[in-house]
């Protein structure tokens, strides 16, 4: 691959983008080589986060809290909303494209002929970034699983799975048990392994022992309780009454927080927050595209949620929004998705459907999902085919009345296409 050092961050981009055949190829063996002749090494603790759902929140609630406790924050999550450099920040604040272009070169260099996925020629070149940052923490969502992930490459002194559900079933199986194995790829002995829900696979839990991690499942060794409009969490160590919803909307937010916390409490030792840091980052965190309310004439509700596990809870915060008189969906979806089960966890809560094709190959076609919804039984009547996400919303706002609402939801696709 032919590349100079005065090439643009977008040329590094689309050149690594074609670099492999594949788009995503499972397994570390390609990429820890490379990661081994870059020598990378970050000095300081590592939070990893996998999960079905909710990881960009865990991780954005995490920073916004050490932030606030006085503390240099590493933070790289995927995919980004409308700019690459999204994907990394330190202290909140985006890393400059020169300082992109000089590690993506040094990548380059490593590889010599092993061909890399953009994922993972994109994550050693910010775990370089990282490891010459001098932070205090480094936080890692990771992309795709968790087992054979990229980030999984660097060794957590806090491993996080905030869920298991079925997703992704191409690469990581068909049932919880298989899928809940892969996320727990990341847990590691004599460290701290956290679990953010009350069932885990029981294939989870076997690795963990296994591995001789230290797991703690929600509901066993920490908690929280909701009391009224405010809620409390319990931990081992730590303990905040009457705390204030998190920012981020939706109720499934303090589930996420309450993850958010455990999380920190194991690193309590080394680096600890008190409850002052704790309340102004919940207040201050802040993630595109997790029910994302932009009050522009009708509300508009932006939220990434692609599979069941997600939408069906983004069919209760709808619930839970307030009194609407009809809701206009504009929807998106990627093809190798469970269309049909996103479709049911949602449709109770929506009255007109606008679909849009997708600017990308994995993409299924607004005539695909409109078979999908006649065969869920939605009328013909409420169904409208569109070729982009924008020219759906113009539609939806053009046909909401005045105490109607508009949802745009399906893939971080439509989000960067409305946003």
């Amino acid at each position: 691959m032919k590349n100079s050092h005065s090439d643009t961050l977008a040329q590094w981009l689309e050149r690594v983008l074609h670099l492999h055949p594949k788009n995503i190829e499972m397994g570390l063996d390609r990429v820890r080589i490379v990661k081994e002749r870059l020598k990378i090494r970050i000095d300081c603790p590592v939070i990893t986060v996998g999960g079905t759902n909710g990881k960009g929140s865990t991780c954005m609630m995490m920073q916004a809290i050490l932030q606030k406790a006085g503390y240099r924050v590493g933070l790289y999550t995927s995919p980004h909303i409308h700019n690459f450099q999204e994907r990394l920040t330190i202290d909140a604040e985006s890393v400059p494209e020169e300082t992109f272009v000089r590690c993506f070169n040094r990548v380059e260099t490593a590889r010599g002929d092993i061909q890399l996925t953009f994922f993972e020629f994109t994550t050693l070149v910010i775990l370089l970034i990282l490891a010459d940052a001098g932070q205090d923490i480094v936080i890692l969502e990771v992309g795709l699983g968790g087992r054979l992930d990229a980030v999984n490459l660097m060794d957590a002194d806090v491993a996080v799975v905030t869920n298991v559900d079925i997703d992704h079933v191409d690469y990581l199986g068909d049932t919880r048990e298989l899928i809940g194995f892969e996320k727990a790829g990341i847990f590691r002995e004599s460290k701290i392994a956290v679990y953010g829900d009350y069932d885990p696979p029981q294939s989870l839990i076997q690795y963990a022992r296994n591995a001789g991690a230290d797991l703690r499942i929600l509901g066993q060794g920490y908690s929280s309780v909701c009391s009224g409009s405010h809620w409390s969490y319990s931990g081992l160590t730590m303990r905040f009454d009457n705390l204030d919803p998190p920012a981020l909307h939706g109720k499934n937010q303090i589930k996420n927080a309450t993850i958010a916390l455990m999380a920190l409490e194991a690193i309590a030792d080394v680096l600890p927050v008190d409850e002052k840091a704790v309340r102004a980052g919940l207040a201050h965190a802040f993630l595109p595209g997790r029910f994302q309310i932009l009050e522009n004439g009708p509300p508009v509700v932006l939220d990434v949620a692609h599979n069941p596990h997600a939408a069906a809870v983004l069919a209760e915060n709808l619930r839970s929004q307030g009194d609407f008189d009809r809701t206009h969906a504009v929807y998106g979806a990627m093809a190798d998705k469970d269309i049909d089960g996103v479709i049911a966890a949602v449709k109770s809560s929506v009255d007109y459907w606008y679909l849009t094709d997708l600017p990308i190959q994995r993409a299924a076609t607004a005539q695909m999902l409109r078979e999908r919804l006649l065969a869920a039984e939605i009328p013909e009547s409420r169904i409208r085919l569109f070729e982009g996400p924008q020219t759906a919303l113009e539609a939806a706002k053009i046909k909401a009345r005045k105490n109607d609402r508009i949802i745009a939801f399906g893939t971080f696709w439509i989000v960067t296409g409305i946003a």
